[in-house]
């Protein structure tokens, strides 16, 4: 089977990252401004982390920003290894960003509501490097852009995992209790866990040990 990455989000400390790169974490989530849901830190530390991780571990930032232009200006911040876009685009485009960030990877997080995200999911991949599939709702008149603890409909996530030629992160209600469930229905590139590995919102070491040996054995 193949290697499931995992991408520990939310950081909210150097400390923390030590701890998840430690437990086995291929990427880190980085929050910035959001809405609402868990895990925002400054823009500076944002920054501190991303200088401090090793080379070969991936960066997240977490944007809420919807304009090109402010993606680009909230990147030039914090200088991680890829943007996270945890909402729709609604000036400039993906190619705008590629074009002045040609060195950093762009990922699009998709809040599966219904079956027209799977066509949301193939347009979409024509532009971007990676998809995360989420269970907020960006409807909301406080958006929820993700940290939701919730688990959405994975046969849609399986479809679009299916469909899409770029690799596929599944995030929502992820734990140690249904990781292989999720990998064996979903077949995703990599989990993206939150508020699965944390105790009192803070990481916890047993859980993510717990958690890395289940995806590690399996």
């Amino acid at each position: 089977m193949k290697k499931i990455r995992v991408k520990i989000c939310c950081i909210s400390s150097i400390e923390e990252a030590k701890s998840a790169i430690n437990a086995g974490a291929s990427a880190l989530g980085l929050v910035g401004h959001m809405p609402s849901g868990p895990g925002v830190i400054s823009d500076q530390l944002i920054a501190e982390i991303a200088a401090f991780v090793p080379k070969q571990i991936e960066t997240f930032l977490l944007t809420s920003e919807t304009s090109a232009d402010r993606i680009i200006q909230h990147y030039l911040k914090v200088n991680t290894t890829t943007i996270q876009l945890v909402d729709a685009l609604t000036q400039g485009s993906h190619a705008q960003i590629k074009a002045a960030l040609p060195h950093v990877k762009i990922v699009q997080v998709l809040h599966v509501l219904d079956e027209r995200t799977i066509d949301e999911a193939l347009e979409i991949s024509k532009f971007v490097d990676m998809i995360l599939l989420d269970s907020g709702n960006p409807n909301l008149a406080t958006k929820e852009l993700g940290g939701t603890g919730r688990i959405h409909n994975w046969e849609i996530s399986k479809e679009i995992v299916n469909k899409v030629k770029i690799p596929v992160f599944l995030a929502g209600g992820l734990m140690l209790e249904n990781a292989l469930q999720a990998v064996k229905e979903v077949n995703p590139y990599g989990l993206d866990l939150c508020s699965g590995v944390r105790t009192n919102g803070l990481l916890d070491v047993d859980k993510l040990a717990a958690f890395f040996s289940v995806i590690n054995h399996k």
